[in-house]
């Protein structure tokens, strides 16, 4: 039988998902210069379109068509064959349709979040072939890990709506797609400031808006569990931005604009493994932490390392996810997670083991997204140049590969 109520929530919060990935593109296209906003943008909306048809043929049977030894699903629903509008998901009640789509829309905002490290340098081409292969063979077995049934859920690791298998692996492929690519030739200079935070805010906002889909939707009901993942959401948002705009305040002498704005969605991204297994309260906590160490993050990288992860996606997402990932093993509380027996308990409510498990989980995500990033990148600059040339750049990408300009003089 299905269960209306939890079909209709679960096919809104896909609704609210799916307006992340497009809102993702005003925010990063904001902090680009302005010769690059339509090819930032149409990083993000052109990936939409692309991964929602790589889940439709393959990327949902590869993450939940079986187990194979832990690593992979199978190919035995591709194309979705094999799935029809009527098969129900027994334990919630809603259409396994509906299921999928919620999915497809997690697969799509994945690879657009690495779009941020690469930004003003990436050949279009390179972009697309790449997005295709990281989808598929990084993106694919890391959601089977996790929720398809793989080794780490037989481990006991958990991930609510996305710390490890969303968050981690972007924010790596982020960090290792700045290095392979290089410096902007503009690194350093008043060139790579933001040309319009007016357009960063509204995306933050957005951003904010469809997360209550991303975190309370994954609880796939209308229940408690939901419920509790809305709230804290929004308190752990609320805390990043107020954390990281306060420090930024008490280090360069202003309440910063774009600082409360990355704050929120640092704390966003720390939640997200945590929402359905922790408390109003812990997700203060873990708000503040991801205020702090996604701050610090940003400095270290670019004025020690010299490292240039254009819009911070590594900072924001990368240890944003890490300390999500770790503060669910700490704060995991089965008082809002299905109760005792049924829940997780973490380190501060009796079971070290569960640090033990997200720990593991957390090095094998980096380590997998990172090797695999690699590989992948050196792999197409074999065929196809990855970043483009000199005169391109300085021309901006918008011209250069789209023949199109944001703003006309």
């Amino acid at each position: 039988m299905i269960d209306a109520g939890n079909t209709a929530w679960v096919l809104m919060s896909a609704a609210l998902v799916m307006l992340m990935t497009p809102a993702l593109g005003f925010f990063y296209g904001g902090l680009v210069n302005r010769k690059n906003v339509l090819s930032t943008i149409m990083h993000s909306f052109f990936i939409l379109a692309l991964i929602s048809v790589v889940w439709v043929l393959w990327g949902y049977s590869l993450v939940f068509d079986g187990d194979h030894g832990g690593v992979i699903g199978g190919l035995g629903h591709i194309g979705l064959k094999g799935i029809s509008p009527t098969d129900v998901m027994d334990a919630y009640g809603i259409p396994v349709y509906a299921f999928i789509a919620f999915q497809m829309m997690f697969a799509a905002i994945t690879p657009a979040l690495i779009t941020g490290a690469f930004a003003e340098r990436k050949r279009f081409k390179a972009f697309v072939v790449f997005s295709i292969l990281w989808a598929t063979f990084v993106y694919a077995p890391l959601a089977h890990w996790v929720w398809g049934g793989g080794w780490l859920a037989q481990l006991g690791a958990i991930d609510f709506a996305g710390g490890t298998v969303i968050h981690i692996s972007s924010g790596v492929a982020a960090l290792v797609a700045a290095m392979v690519l290089g410096r902007r030739k503009t690194f350093g200079t008043r060139e790579t400031d933001p040309h319009d935070l007016t357009m960063t805010v509204l995306g933050a906002g957005l951003l904010w808006f469809g997360w209550f889909g991303f975190n309370a939707g994954s609880a796939l009901g209308a229940n408690g569990q939901a419920a509790s993942a809305f709230l804290v959401t929004n308190v752990a948002a609320a805390m990043g931005a107020l954390t990281w705009m306060t420090v930024s305040w008490m280090r360069r002498g202003n309440p910063s604009v774009l600082g409360a704005a990355a704050g929120a969605v640092a704390g966003l991204v720390a939640i997200t493994p945590a929402a359905g297994f922790v408390g109003p309260a812990s997700a203060i906590v873990i708000g503040f932490g991801a205020g702090i160490f996604c701050f610090f993050t940003v400095d270290l990288l670019k004025q020690r390392f010299k490292i240039d992860d254009a819009l911070d996606v590594f900072a924001v997402h990368g240890v944003g996810g890490i300390w999500g990932a770790l503060a669910t093993g700490l704060f995991a509380d089965s008082a809002f997670s299905g109760g005792p027996g049924v829940g997780f308990d973490g380190l501060f409510f009796g079971n070290p083991e569960l640090l033990w498990n997200q720990t593991v989980a957390t090095v094998a995500a980096v380590a997998f997204s990172a090797s695999m990033t690699f590989v992948i990148l050196k792999a197409i600059n074999l065929v196809i140049p990855i970043r483009v040339e000199e005169e391109a750049e300085v021309l901006g990408l918008d011209s250069s590969q789209h023949g199109e300009v944001a703003y006309q003089i």
